[in-house]
């Protein structure tokens, strides 16, 4: 139980990290930009702390928890792109279809993006869990 708790959190902490600094420092003024009216001045907080403790709990369920158990980093980097592929390919490529004047460019910046943050929050979680074992 704590090797798992340990693997969430630190998931968590990572992505939190890394997306802060994607989201504020590195891409905020594009995707308002790209976005404009369509972004809130200030986002909505409940919605955004449910994203981040569900897409935590997915990188651990889908992709670490599985690698601790074959002690595998390159099964969880694997694992956790994908699912970051497919939850951010789920999102861009919905908006994409469905609402007008998506950008083309942000759905692929960001399914790029998506794949690399949950890459690096799954195996960060790995390997911190693997130290507590």
């Amino acid at each position: 139980m704590k090797r798992t708790l340990t693997a969430y959190f630190s998931i968590l902490l990572t992505f939190l990290i890394v997306d802060g600094i994607w989201l504020g420092l590195l891409m905020g003024p594009t995707y308002r930009a790209w976005l404009g009216p369509l972004m809130l001045d200030k986002p909505v907080i409940a919605p955004a702390v449910v994203f981040y403790l569900l897409y935590a709990a997915g990188l651990l369920v889908l992709a670490v928890q599985s690698g601790l158990r074959r002690n595998s980093i390159s099964h969880v980097a694997k694992r956790s792109a994908f699912l970051g592929l497919v939850a951010y390919g789920t999102y861009d490529l919905t908006n994409w279809a469905t609402l007008q004047g998506w950008p083309a460019q942000l759905a692929l910046v960001d399914l790029a993006w998506g794949t690399f943050a949950s890459a690096v929050a799954g195996t960060v979680g790995f390997l911190v869990a693997r130290r507590v074992a």
